[in-house]
Order: structure tokens, then C-alpha cells, then sequence
């Protein structure tokens, strides 16, 4: 087997850890792995986690999240940087600062609560979500939940997910999509740049096994932007990516398993 020589696309997470393995950190890696690109991580918190809940999280200090993006950016560089459980308003800040200064795309998954119910974003930090972190994305990813908390928008049907989609790019994203996985039928999401208009449907699984879905989904396309791709292309090959996901996803533990982020090899098998 020849020697690989050529450097993949680099692409950098900055998200808290799952010590279960399911989502966060871990979910990022192994997707950015699975997709072809070089995975890289900023640590923002560590959690205590498995498939029943959360069972403690403690963020990182600011310095510690600072130079651990410097190191990373300073010497290896991004093609593209994916951003998820930032804990605090004071990590929100700074992490939005230094995304402001570097020359890459940036999606954002807004992440506000676990898979489990359990808060991942203190309250007092969503308005520096909404001033400082979403105005520096390229893509935002909101579920219906985290439209809620960040605009007072409560989604019901296709409607509702335009009127969604408009009030977060009223935030400064060049981007929105709006994950519909929360409404009965098709598993549909909505992207737009406030003129142009993609829906994304796929079969909904009946698998429970779903922790990471959102994680996963943003990893993939912070992935396929650092492979030259354009928003809209890389946003229909993560839906893709993740509904293969979903629907391998495994029972772990005694609660809610992950997706199978190594579906496609393992299909190949």
C-alpha cells in the first residue's frame, strides 16, 4: 500500500467533551475522520456523561480555551472550524473573538441541551450567542429548541421554520438551517440565506439511538466547507452523512445509544 503523502484539510472543533462518547469532542472527531479531513479539537468543558444523561459538566478556564486555539491555529491552520457546547458567556466572548480573526468558515451548532434534556449553555449566555457568536458564522445550525431559547419562536409545522430561519439570520449569520427533526413526519430541514431556499428531507428511522445528531451533522459540514465545498452542497452530503448515521445508530448502556458515525465502512464490509 503506498505511503499517503499529501495533507487533508484541516478542520478544528471547539466543544465540550462526551465521556460516552456519543457526542461533543469525540462525536466531531470521529466524524471529520469518516469524512476524510484532518480533526483537530479546543477543549471548552468536560462532562460527565453516558446514555441515561448528564452527570456533571465543568467548563474550562478562558485561558486555557484561548491558547489551545492559538496553538492550533498559529501553527497547523484551519480550513475550517465547527463550534458547539461553549458553557458560558464568558467562553462565548472569546471564542467569538478569535473566530472573528481567523480567515475560515465557521459553522455554529448553538448547542443549548442535551440529547437528555440537560442545560449545556448557562441562560445568561444567550444573548452573547446572539451578538457576538452568531454574527461570526458562516452556517448556523439551530434545532427547533434552541430557536426557541435564542428567539421565542416555538415551531409547529414549515411555516414556522421560515419565520425561524429569518429571525437567526437577523443575528448575522450569512446562513441558517433549521433542523426539523422535532415535527412528526419526514425528518426535513431548512437552509437559507435569506433569498435562496433548500429543503432537506430524508426518511425518518424508527431508531432511538440518535445522541450526537447535531454534532455530527454540524462536524459534517464544517468538513465538506474545508473540502471546497460550497454551503449548500455541504449541507445536502452532511444530511446524507448523518441520516446513514441515524439510521446504525446503536443501544449502548441503558439509555439513548449513539449514531454510528462509521456506518459507511462498516456498510462496506
Amino acid at each position: 500500500m503506498p505511503i499517503r503523502t499529501a495533507v487533508p484539510p484541516r478542520v478544528l472543533t471547539v466543544a465540550g467533551s462526551d465521556s460516552g462518547g456519543g457526542a461533543g469532542i469525540q462525536a466531531d472527531l470521529k466524524t471529520m475522520l469518516a469524512l476524510g479531513v484532518h480533526g483537530m479539537s479546543v477543549l471548552t468543558a468536560v462532562t460527565a456523561q453516558n446514555s441515561l444523561g448528564v452527570q456533571g459538566t465543568w467548563e474550562l478556564p478562558v485561558d486555557a480555551v484561548r491558547a489551545q486555539y492559538r496553538s492550533v491555529v498559529d501553527d497547523i491552520g484551519v480550513q475550517a472550524v465547527k463550534t458547539g457546547m461553549l458553557a458560558s458567556a464568558a467562553l462565548v466572548e472569546t471564542v467569538a473573538e478569535l473566530l472573528a480573526g481567523t480567515d475560515a468558515p465557521v459553522v455554529v451548532d448553538p448547542v443549548g441541551v442535551s440529547k437528555h434534556g440537560d442545560a449545556l449553555l448557562a441562560a445568561e449566555a444567550l444573548d452573547s450567542v446572539r451578538t457576538k457568536l452568531l454574527p461570526v458564522a458562516t452556517v448556523a445550525t439551530p434545532n427547533l429548541d434552541e430557536v426557541a431559547q435564542l428567539t421565542g419562536v416555538q415551531v409547529a409545522d414549515e411555516d414556522g421554520m421560515r419565520r425561524a430561519a429569518e429571525e437567526i439570520l437577523a443575528f448575522g449569520p450569512r446562513w441558517a438551517l433549521i433542523k426539523g427533526g422535532h415535527l412528526p413526519g419526514e425528518a426535513v430541514d431548512l437552509l437559507t440565506d435569506g433569498s435562496a431556499e433548500h429543503w432537506l428531507r430524508a426518511p425518518r428511522y424508527d431508531n432511538r439511538h440518535t445522541h450526537g445528531t447535531g454534532c455530527t451533522l454540524a462536524s459534517a459540514i464544517a468538513s465538506g466547507l474545508a473540502l471546497g465545498q460550497d454551503v449548500p452542497t455541504a449541507v445536502e452530503g452532511a444530511k446524507a452523512y448523518v441520516t446513514g448515521a441515524i439510521r446504525a445508530g446503536f443501544a449502548l448502556g441503558g439509555g439513548i445509544g449513539p449514531v454510528d458515525h462509521g456506518w459507511r465502512t462498516r456498510a462496506a464490509d
